[in-house]
């Protein structure tokens, strides 16, 4: 800890943004919050899944090109994905993006649950992720236009982070090479700027091929492809006893026949596998994948397996951290109006909890120590290049993430006011990047000591074309 606030004492001290251009940055953000909010509302409105969001991905070109970005369109090999472009010449920012939603989650802005039969909703708050992230890359190409001084920022509109892995055939295809530093922020229940933890995983879904036959009048003819399933999961649930700890196994079985009185010759199941090393997932997945042979073979049936997803863990970068820990705190937290203290009393209610603002009026500690609980795309990108992020209360205080509450809060103003804090985070962080080359300088020598000098970037879901249609 010691070596970290030494850290935050030195960057604060050294060129920090000039305060005629820190107003500048922050009124421009001001004055156009009407208009993020719009953008912001459009996309949770259009709530589209995964590798499905094209018009979410449209609108943001549209709102990036019509600032004076270049756009290159469906990169990858994914329809949805893009990178927007501005300036020339080093440094290069990287400022990242998603706006994919997830299934099953429909609500409305009220604080209570009600079903409006759509098929998704927001309920990680991308459609608030993608918008700061490009109103931030906007206020930078205006400052960036304004000193004329060498610069490039980058916009990646990335999707389907929610289990499709995006982010991992944009780093497969070299996007983020020659990236100096990316940034990245996330919607959450306060304003906190802690270094960041993820775990390692690895996806795949079974399937299981077997005989099929009347279940009463021969079933000694059949071969039930569900037996398979049961056999592995049986297996892998026995294993648990003998990982480490920290590992998580979880598992659907997303196909398990039709009817009873049928012997099924089909069914599947979908596994995750996570740890905080991308190693031991590794071995922890060959171990799946022997479990899956052992239950076809025990079975009298067959199995193969598809990659589904596969993402690094975080690789942190304490020069960065601090940096934006200073930034956040520069600009401090926000004050709930009455209506908006009113609608996250009511859905607390729905929690059994007090509601306290603390984290919404203030920035929360530093703590280095941050636990992995979660897995994200984004674990590949900081292997890659210098990665740094943050989250700030776009939901009410106690909220969780994938959950028809956080999807509720992100209609609302609550989350508005949390998003623009996120957009003049990565502004003013990004400011600082352009002028002063020793952050960057600092970042990178950082990054490449803790990645090591033999570092050779291999993604955990092998060369597999993007899994467009990884939900079905």
């Amino acid at each position: 800890m010691k070596n970290t606030l030494l850290t935050i004492i030195f960057f604060s001290s050294t060129c920090m943004v000039a305060q005629s251009d820190y107003k500048t940055v922050l009124q421009q953000l001001d004055d156009r919050a009407g208009f993020y909010r719009g953008v912001a509302n459009e996309i949770w409105e259009f709530a589209e899944l995964g590798y499905q969001e094209e018009q979410s991905s449209a609108l943001l070109q549209q709102t990036l090109s019509d600032e004076g970005f270049t756009i290159a369109r469906g990169v990858a090999e994914i329809p949805t994905a893009f990178v927007a472009s501005y300036g020339s010449g080093s440094p290069v920012i990287a400022i990242l993006g998603e706006y994919d939603a997830l299934p099953g989650m429909s609500q409305k802005a009220v604080p209570y649950r009600v079903s409006n039969n759509a098929p998704a909703g927001h309920a990680c708050g991308h459609h608030l992720f993608s918008t700061a992230s490009a109103a931030a890359a906007i206020t930078l190409k205006n400052y960036l236009a304004g000193t004329k001084q060498s610069g490039t920022i980058k916009f990646y509109g990335c999707p389907a982070e929610e289990g499709g892995s995006g982010k991992v055939y944009m780093t497969r295809a070299g996007l983020f090479d020659g990236v100096d530093v990316a940034l990245h922020w996330h919607p959450g229940d306060n304003n906190a700027a802690n270094p960041a933890a993820s775990l390692a995983n690895k996806s795949a879904k079974f399937r299981f091929y077997g005989v099929s036959a009347h279940a009463a009048i021969n079933p000694e003819k059949g071969r039930s492809a569900l037996d398979g399933v049961e056999a592995m999961n049986h297996m892998v649930n026995l294993m648990r006893e003998h990982i480490p700890s920290s590992a998580r196994i979880h598992y659907a079985i997303t196909s398990g026949g039709k009817a009873p009185n049928r012997v099924p010759d089909f069914a599947e199941v979908y596994y995750y596998v996570r740890h905080g090393k991308r190693d031991v997932v590794m071995e922890l997945f060959e171990r799946l994948v022997n479990a899956a042979n052992g239950a076809a073979l025990g079975t009298g049936t067959t199995v193969d397996y598809e990659m589904i997803g596969g993402v690094h863990e975080l690789l942190g970068n304490e020069v960065l951290q601090t940096l934006v820990y200073t930034t956040m705190n520069q600009l401090g937290g926000f004050e709930y109006t009455t209506e908006e203290v009113a609608f996250a009393e009511e859905i607390l209610k729905t929690l059994n909890k007090p509601l306290d603002l603390r984290g919404v009026h203030d920035i929360m500690p530093y703590d280095p120590n941050q636990s992995a609980g979660a897995s994200t795309d984004i674990g590949d990108v900081s292997f890659t290049v210098p990665t740094v992020g943050f989250s700030t209360a776009t939901w009410v205080p106690g909220v969780y993430a994938h959950t028809w509450q956080a999807v509720a809060c992100g209609g609302t103003s609550i989350a508005s006011k949390g998003m623009l804090l996120a957009a003049k985070t990565l502004a003013l962080t990004g400011m600082q990047l352009l002028d002063d080359p020793k952050y960057v300088d600092a970042a990178q020598k950082e990054f490449l000591t803790k990645r090591g000098s033999n570092f050779k970037y291999i993604p955990l879901l092998g060369d597999r074309a993007p899994a467009l249609d990884y939900r079905n």
